[in-house]
């Protein structure tokens, strides 16, 4: 099924994202998530993507290939772009075309100084243009609620938005962030510039204080006054930093809901324990 169509049919989606474990040896440990996830039903698991050369790649799609077939739930790849030329992503779309996978989340991908960099797609508008020409994936692209960290300003980074959904994305899915007034303004900002495609948000839990502060460099995303206090009070205590960290996430999917969103990304971590709280926290709401 193509994500896409999901919005057709005026209904809010519920999915989860999910990374490829490190070594061989924990693929039994996401095998065990996975059941879990699946039986909250998702719409659909996104499976992240390994940096240029990483044997996560594969790893990637043989778990999206695992997600379809054993547990009937739709897999969306993540797939970059930096590291590779037009001739490695053709050799990833025949893999993943031939498992029956039909949604890509097209990635510019982390500058990383260990891989080398390729000149076939600069931008994530390049792979989405690509693949769109070439191949029949529905292809999603990222947004950043408070700019990219490379784009000079809004506006440039509004403008890119568009580019890539000019080139063929037809759904986009935010980075963290947490306060949603960012996510609303972003919304507004799509819809003056014209870009029309459903803008799911992404959220994540924090439950780990050194893992947010590395997501926030990365995400280019502020934190709050009022969340930062709760980070300082909790952060040698695991239980309690899980409660708040929770509570705080689902205030703000509580809220996103209320104001009309078309779904909830959710960034598990590949805490199972994580989407099951969220989802005994809306389910009679979303």
């Amino acid at each position: 099924m193509r994500i896409s169509e999901l919005y057709k049919k005026n209904r809010r989606s519920l999915s989860f994202e999910i990374y490829p474990p490190k070594k061989d040896s924990e693929l039994q440990n996401i095998d065990e998530t996975l059941k879990v996830l699946c039986e909250l039903d998702p719409d659909f698991i996104s499976v992240t993507f390994g940096a240029g050369g990483s044997l996560n790649s594969n790893k990637t799609i043989e778990i999206a290939k695992n997600i379809k077939k054993n547990y009937g739930i739709e897999p969306v790849v993540h797939l970059t772009s930096l590291h590779y030329d037009k001739a490695e992503i053709d050799s990833f779309a025949k893999d993943l075309r031939e498992a029956g996978i039909e949604n890509i989340l097209a990635l510019r991908g982390d500058k990383t100084p260990n891989a080398e960099e390729k000149n076939d797609f600069r931008h994530a508008s390049d792979l989405t243009y690509y693949l769109r020409s070439k191949y029949d994936f529905c292809v999603l692209g990222a947004c950043y609620p408070e700019c990219h960290p490379e784009s000079p300003d809004k506006i440039s980074d509004i403008r890119g938005l568009k580019a890539k959904v000019e080139a063929g994305a037809e759904v986009l899915i935010s980075q963290l962030f947490f306060e949603n007034e960012k996510f609303y303004d972003l919304c507004e900002h799509c819809k003056i510039a014209g870009i029309d495609v459903p803008v799911i948000p992404g959220i994540m839990p924090v439950i780990n204080a050194s893992q947010i502060k590395r997501m926030l460099s990365l995400c280019n995303a502020t934190f709050p006054g009022r969340f930062d206090r709760i980070i300082k009070r909790y952060e040698d205590n695991k239980a309690a930093l899980f409660d708040a960290g929770m509570s705080y996430a689902l205030s703000q999917i509580i809220d996103l809901i209320a104001d009309g969103i078309p779904g909830i990304h959710l960034y598990t971590m590949n805490n199972p324990l994580v989407a099951r709280r969220i989802c005994d926290g809306i389910r009679n709401i979303i």
